[in-house]
């Protein structure tokens, strides 16, 4: 059994971080329940350079490592893995995020999975001299049987695997987005997406 996990939301809170800190960095009291969109430029309303400044502060490593975990996220994966089944965590995180990245798993007990940094959304960042580094083309080479992710922009990548699985992590910014088929099931935790993959 194969397994796609994505990272920032399906493992760890990383919303809930942005909400804090728009709220400090631009005094934007923007609820978690009311990101609508997960374009967070959209969501909180934010000039390009806001944006991508709020974006730098995110990406620094004690911020990533900051991250509080999604509960019952490492608990679920580590009773995959016992059972023999292959898990990749595939993040549209910039490679240059791989190392505190990679140390967040660890610390959450999560050395056994795979990590990747997928250039999902055609942001620059990205080294394709590394082996962690997947282009497109690298990562439709990968096959799974179960993926596990929160963003609607990211369902595309599933289109070439007609027998996959998609457990969709139930957030605020995918609850107006029609899901593209019936392998498509949205899942509110970790407990109904353990429940989903057998």
């Amino acid at each position: 059994m194969d397994i796609y996990i994505d990272f920032d939301d399906c493992l760890c809170e990383t919303a809930r971080w942005f909400v804090t800190k728009v709220k400090e960095m631009y005094g934007k009291d923007i609820p978690y329940e009311k990101v609508r969109f997960f374009d967070l430029q959209k969501s909180f309303d934010l000039t390009t350079e806001q944006y991508e400044l709020m974006m730098a502060k995110a990406h620094t490593p004690d911020v990533l490592l900051s991250f509080e975990e999604t509960p019952g996220a490492s608990k679920t994966v580590n009773e995959w893995l016992d059972a023999g089944f292959n898990v990749s965590v595939i993040t549209g995180r910039p490679y240059s995020a791989y190392g505190p990245s990679r140390m967040w798993l660890d610390r959450h007990g999560l050395e056994r999975v795979k990590l990747y940094c997928f250039n999902k959304y055609g942001r620059d960042g990205f080294d394709r001299n590394s082996e962690f580094c997947l282009e497109p083309e690298d990562y439709y080479k990968l096959h799974f049987d179960y993926a596990i992710e929160d963003s609607p922009a990211a369902f595309r990548f599933f289109e070439h695997l007609p027998k996959l699985k998609v457990m969709v992590f139930d957030r605020p910014w995918n609850r107006e987005s029609t899901l593209p088929g019936e392998n498509f099931l949205r899942c509110c935790g970790w407990e109904a997406i353990r429940a989903n993959i057998r």
